[in-house]
Parts: structure tokens; sequence; C-alpha cells
């Protein structure tokens, strides 16, 4: 395999772009994160979710190419993706998905039952997102609810029990992605009225960027049901100005009509859930 091949493949999983593997790691470790405060977790559990953000970003990324690949031509964003413009062709793309997806499968041998089934439901909702855009008006809420299961099954990695804590953290998860994707899909909303693709930017119209931030309040709220459920310490409590910060810079940024700045801010906020979980779970053991 040539060089510029391998780096199509690279650009195919978006693996060059890793801020998709970000967003969808820190709540796999809010989960895990989240069992840890009746367990010890261990450092296969978190090299397990890792490895598995990579690689399920990756099928998404590739499952998806290979369902819009004719309406990447016709949006400016996405026209130079490869399978767009011939770099990969389909069959190729097709074996590069079944490899990941026996990769992933792969992993799973070294988990237990629960994080079996969960993986294996979740992921036939991976493959099915792509279509969702043509005949579901809001699929974001589908990209929500398959994306945030990482949490659900990271979390299962450690135990069978699931709390009111962790089902609030799914849906607290579920509300976030949903407000960030559809700041990702404002920059599209124009081509994809143009081909007939549906968004939460579209169906929200002039109200979408204010739904979008109450669903994102909405995760905050989460965070905050979870701290007093589980009597975490008063420092927690000031990770929420780091994240009311992030909150009012990211309002900045839409006002100026950024909306991939928007979108990339909420790396930062993952980073610090993540931080503030992980050190209660230090405080609590």
């Amino acid at each position: 395999m040539n060089k510029n091949k391998i780096q199509s493949l690279i650009e195919l999983a978006r693996l060059d772009k890793p801020i998709g593997i970000y967003l969808l790691l820190w709540p796999s470790l809010l989960g895990l994160l989240l069992a840890g405060i009746n367990s010890q977790i261990s450092f296969k559990s978190i090299l397990i979710v890792i490895i598995g953000s990579i690689l399920v970003r990756s099928c998404g990324c590739v499952i998806n190419d290979i369902s819009d690949y004719k309406l990447d031509k016709l949006v400016s964003r996405t026209a130079g993706r490869p399978l767009a413009v011939g770099n990969i062709s389909i069959i190729e793309a097709w074996v590069f998905f079944i490899v990941l997806a026996l990769i992933s499968f792969a992993l799973l041998w070294f988990t237990n039952a629960l994080t079996i089934k969960l993986s294996i439901f979740f992921g036939f909702l991976i493959v099915l997102y792509p279509i969702t855009k043509r005949f579901i008006s809001a699929p974001q809420f589908i990209l929500g609810i398959t994306f945030g299961s990482g949490s659900l099954i990271a979390y299962s990695l450690e135990t069978s029990v699931f709390s009111a804590s962790i089902l609030t953290l799914y849906i607290g998860i579920v509300a976030w992605i949903v407000s960030f994707d559809t700041y990702y899909a404002l920059q599209d909303k124009n081509d994809d009225l143009d081909i007939g693709v549906n968004s939460t930017a579209i169906l929200w119209a002039e109200n979408a960027i204010i739904y979008s931030k109450v669903l994102h309040l909405a995760f905050y709220a989460s965070l905050l049901i979870i701290a007093i459920i589980n009597s975490f310490s008063y420092f927690f409590f000031l990770i929420f100005i780091g994240l009311f910060y992030l909150f009012l810079h990211q309002n900045k940024l839409l006002k100026n009509s950024d909306y991939l700045g928007a979108f990339k801010i909420n790396n930062w906020i993952g980073i610090i859930s993540v931080s503030g979980f992980a050190l209660e779970i230090i405080f609590l053991n």
C-alpha cells in the first residue's frame, strides 16, 4: 500500500482530526470514573476505553462517508474527503470498515457479558446513524443516543448495577452531544437545505442556538445533580467556574458566527469535566 493510500485511509477515519475522538472519549471517561466511586478502576478498563474510543469514532467516520460520499461532493466543507474525490474506492472503504469493526469486536473479548451486549446494540446504531439524516428531522438526537452510550459502556466495565447517577449522566451527555453537533451542523445548513439532508440546525431554524444553549446547560445540570447525589467535595463546584467561563466564551464565538470554534470549545469542556470527576474519585477513595 502506497503512502498516499495510507494518508487517505487516515483522512477517511479522521485520525488527522482527533477532536472527534476526544468528544467520544470524555463522555466515556466520565462514565468510567463514575463507576469508580464504588469500586477501584482497573488500568485495563482505562486502556479499553481509550482504544475503544479511537476505534468506534473511526468506524463511525468510515461508515458515514460510505453512506454520504455522493452528498459530500455537493457540500463545500466535505468535497475534499477521500471517497468524494476518489482517492479511496467504495470497496476499499468497506474493507477498511470491516477491519476496524473486527478489531473493535476483538477488544470486547477483554470485557464482560453486559459490556458486550451494550456495545453490540449501540454498534448497530452507529451503522444506521448516517442514513437517519435522510428521514429523521433531528438526527442529532440519534447521534447523541449512540455516541453518548460510551458513558454506559465504560460504566459497565466496572459494575453491572446501574444507578441514578449514571442514568443522569447519560441523559446529560446526550443533551450535550445534540448541543455541540447542532453548532457543527450550522456550518453546513445552506448546503444541507439544498441537498435535502436533515439536521437540528434546519429543524430549529432561528431557535437552533437558543435550544442548543439550553441543552448545553442541561449537561451542566446533570453534573451538578451527580455531585449532590454522590456528596462531591466543595472543590468540585469550583469546576463549574471553568465550565461557565467556557460557556460564555462559546456564546461569544456564536455571536460571531464561528460555529466551528463553538464546536471545538467542547473539547475543553470535556477535559475540565473529566478532571473534576477524577479528582473527586481520588478524594472519595
